[in-house]
């Protein structure tokens, strides 16, 4: 068994792969930036025997993290459970595709999965969508390079961060709204908030397209909010809800593939 771990700043999804590729399950966990490789060992133990897996038979393991101080955690466990290093994604690091940045360590290791991914399942160009703690953009060009894309608030931040700061709102469920025009503070906070989020990721993805001149290229919207947003707008050519752990693996994967290789394998 693979697994991939995807560590975000509010969500950690994990996903377990079979021998062939095939993601078996996936579920998610609170990041609680607090935890200790142990908590972190445990809280893993303990999603195994809730769904009858032997930990034991895990074979590899792969971590995009954002949340450094969780890292060290995750790799110091998988290197017991495993016996073996775990790959810790790096842009700077060979990932199986080109990417185009004078800082290649400040690219998000989830931004190069879900670019390794789409160009994978869907081709190159593509635009990604990942409605996250941030929503981010991630672009594969024409020549199948990562080459950028854009980073904003994501939609339940800019909801705590309004709710926060205004005495007189509340909190209202984030969902898609009938109608743009909001007639009551609910349904003009839900207007705001995800008709927003749409109208953001329409505009930024238009303007990618015509600068790069890739306007045939399909969007592909992925992460926790995205189907909410889609409700918004015809903006999604696809909507892939594994697109960031199957990029995890792929990752590895292409790197244990070179390994291989070297060794006559």
């Amino acid at each position: 068994m693979f697994l991939s771990i995807d560590v975000g700043n509010t969500q950690t999804t994990l996903g377990l792969f079979s021998e062939n590729g095939t993601l078996d399950r996936q579920w998610r966990m609170a990041t609680d930036h607090t935890d200790t490789a142990d908590e972190l060992h445990e809280r893993l133990y303990g999603y195994f025997q809730m769904f009858g897996l032997d930990i034991g038979q895990l074979e590899h393991a792969s971590v995009a993290s954002v949340v450094p101080i969780l890292t060290e955690g995750w790799r110091r466990i998988l290197r017991i459970l495993l016996d073996e290093e775990p790959l810790v994604i790096d842009a700077a690091r060979d990932c199986g595709i080109e990417v185009i940045a004078p800082n290649k360590h400040g690219v998000g290791a989830d931004r190069v999965a879900n670019a390794l991914a789409a160009k994978i399942t869907y081709g190159a160009p593509a635009i990604v969508v990942d409605f996250g703690t941030a929503t981010n953009i991630d672009v594969v060009n024409a020549q199948g390079a990562y080459c950028g894309g854009a980073i904003s608030p994501g939609l339940l931040l800019s909801a705590q961060a309004l709710f926060a700061r205004a005495a007189k709102l509340s909190s209202v469920e984030i969902v898609a709204p009938a109608r743009a025009l909001g007639t009551d503070t609910e349904t003009a906070l839900q207007s705001g908030l995800v008709i927003g989020a749409a109208g953001q990721a329409e505009g930024l993805v238009r303007r990618i397209k015509a600068e790069l001149g890739i306007e045939g290229a399909p969007v592909i919207g992925t992460g926790g909010y995205a189907p909410v947003v889609a409700e918004a707008t015809d903006l999604f050519d696809h909507l892939d809800p594994d697109l960031t752990i199957r990029g995890i693996r792929e990752i590895w994967y292409h790197r244990a593939v070179k390994r291989a290789a070297r060794h006559g394998a």
